[in-house]
């Protein structure tokens, strides 16, 4: 049975990525893994769009998160934190961890971010050191307005930053041009390229809360990590094999244009809601990302054994709602190494198991949608 990986993380990786990441290992304090490590770093800032420095972590986009917070913040500082689910709410536990207490803007999930609110809070609390947010939340498949939450943080001394690490490569962001201060990053997303590599890109107004960091820290240290860079190496063993894969993907998302890579995630994300509304289902975010579309799960089926029968039945993994949407929502990516034939399956395999959990509908409805909008 073939496998449809159609999760917001991990996802598909090309055959080119996993043949690049399967040639022989080179020493990482070599002149050859220099060459690599600099491709890599440029083709970050590309993806980006950003000139600011580009700190390498082989960790889980989580450690991503975990660095920002340890290398921005000190014991005493005020952080606002926006909520808008599983992964906003991430935000707020490692800034806890780290003995602060956080503001918090909580959204009912699946909704944005209101503007206005932040806009206030930050008036209100004019000592504030840093925003955290999410690009696309993909736990309830949320896009959040960077662009205006930039133009607003950027008028304060706080730093605006940014959890990308399912919306780089997917959802639009102009990191300099939006006034981003801090991006994370995830391999195993737009990236194209198994877990384990974690990208962190540095305003130099963003440097500045790094050069006076109190909180500890030592493997995730920024300043070591930029000290590096000049030599071309990380400062701890990297995952080489993963910078080969990385270096390939880039040079793919290049190839295709950072711009037409953008468009054609939101044309699959179109052709995906399309298709599941002519199903009749309602989309359960009220500003839906380019990353994954969330679904309601219909009144009398069962959202667990949807996602399981889709799975074992026929091969396609789709992902669930988190916490206390489990069960409530399922959530189909289209995410990465994906195209047009790839959404025509999922809907159609939704069409067959939603059927036979005695869902009406009219076989064919959905996949007609999509194919009729990815025809325009």
């Amino acid at each position: 049975m073939k496998n449809y990986l159609m999760t917001p993380g991990p996802t598909p990786v090309p055959p080119e990525v996993s043949r690049d990441e399967s040639l022989p290992v080179i020493h990482h304090r070599t002149k050859e893994f220099g060459a690599l490590f600099n491709e890599v770093v440029e083709g970050m800032k590309y993806v980006c769009q950003t000139k600011n420095d580009i700190i390498m972590l082989t960790s889980s986009g989580t450690g991503g998160m975990e660095a920002c917070v340890a290398n921005l913040l000190s014991p005493g500082d005020k952080a606002l934190v926006i909520n808008t689910g599983v992964f906003g709410e991430r935000w707020f536990k490692i800034i806890k961890a780290f003995g602060l207490e956080p503001i918090e803007i909580k959204e009912d999930w699946g909704n944005a971010v209101d503007i206005k609110k932040v806009e206030k809070t930050l008036k209100e609390e004019p000592e504030i050191k840093a925003v955290f947010t999410t690009l696309t939340e993909t736990s309830t498949g949320v896009v959040n307005d960077i662009k205006s939450l930039g133009q607003i943080v950027s008028k304060t001394k706080a730093v605006l930053v940014v959890d990308a690490i399912s919306g780089l490569g997917a959802q639009e962001l102009k990191t300099d041009d939006w006034k981003v201060d801090v991006v994370v990053a995830g391999s195993q997303k737009g990236l194209m390229i198994p877990p384990g590599l974690a990208a962190i890109c540095v305003s130099e107004k963003a440097w500045k809360l790094v050069e006076n960091s109190k909180l500890p820290k030592f493997y995730f240290n920024f300043l070591t990590g930029r000290a590096s860079i000049k030599k071309g190496q990380t400062p701890y063993t990297p995952a080489v094999s993963l910078f080969m894969a990385l270096r390939k993907a880039l040079e793919m998302i290049k190839k295709e244009g950072v711009d037409n890579v953008f468009a054609r995630h939101q044309k699959l994300a179109r052709a995906t809601r399309a298709g599941v509304k002519a199903l009749g289902l309602e989309i359960f975010a009220q500003a839906p990302c380019d990353a994954v579309t969330s679904v309601k799960v219909p009144e009398g089926i069962d959202g667990e054994k949807l996602k399981e029968m889709l799975r074992l039945e026929y091969g396609m993994a789709i992902a669930g709602g988190q916490k206390d949407l489990k069960g409530k929502i399922f959530r189909v990516a289209h995410l990465g190494y994906m195209e047009m034939f790839d959404t025509i399956s999922v809907i159609a395999g939704l069409e067959i198991v939603l059927a036979k959990l005695g869902y009406k509908l009219e076989l064919g409805k959905g996949v007609a949608a999509v194919e009729k909008e990815l025809s325009k």
